[in-house]
């Protein structure tokens, strides 16, 4: 196979891990450095239902959020030469998650517990965990961590600047 097809045939990048990891920033820059088109689903979805996330879940539920979250995951991870920032839930659903890791290149942006709880503590942008007390959060990080160990490069973040962590994610993805 010649370079040059090699090169147009490069799988998307996902970023999947906790709200508040990071994947929106993290995925821009690396966007940036590989010259791909950045997608973020939450911001998709927020465009299309002209509602924000939180909005949503208030509005139509959950359940609602979770279907539309599909539909438009699975429509935006085609292709290629993409990076796209997965919703914190998204990898949980079996059919965006088979489609990832099928057509994909999937890195889980892992932090401690504490920095993640951190960062979406007392948010009211993130709907799942507006009324949860830390030993809560603690729970649905755990249950999310079962799920996003299944990505195919897991990142230790701790410690790590934005820009160290969105290279050491390029020199990976650029090995392939």
């Amino acid at each position: 196979m010649s370079i040059i097809k090699l090169m147009e045939s490069k799988k998307n990048l996902v970023l999947v891990g906790m709200m508040g990891s990071g994947k929106s920033t993290i995925g821009t820059i690396l966007a940036k450095k590989l010259k791909y088109e950045f997608i973020d689903i939450d911001n998709k979805i927020e465009k299309i239902e002209k509602l924000t996330i939180s909005e949503i879940f208030e509005q139509k539920g959950e359940n609602y959020f979770r279907k539309i979250e599909e539909k438009i995951s699975n429509i935006l991870i085609t292709g290629n030469k993409k990076v796209i920032s997965l919703g914190g839930g998204g990898f949980n659903n079996n059919n965006i998650q088979k489609k990832i890791l099928t057509n994909n290149i999937s890195f889980w942006l892992n932090w401690k517990n504490s920095t993640i709880i951190n960062r979406i503590k007392n948010n009211k942008k993130r709907p799942l965990v507006t009324n949860l007390n830390e030993k809560e959060l603690k729970k649905l990080i755990k249950l999310r961590d079962n799920v996003y160990v299944k990505a195919d490069y897991k990142v230790d973040c701790e410690n790590l600047t934005k820009n160290e962590i969105s290279e050491k994610i390029k020199e990976i993805y650029e090995k392939l």
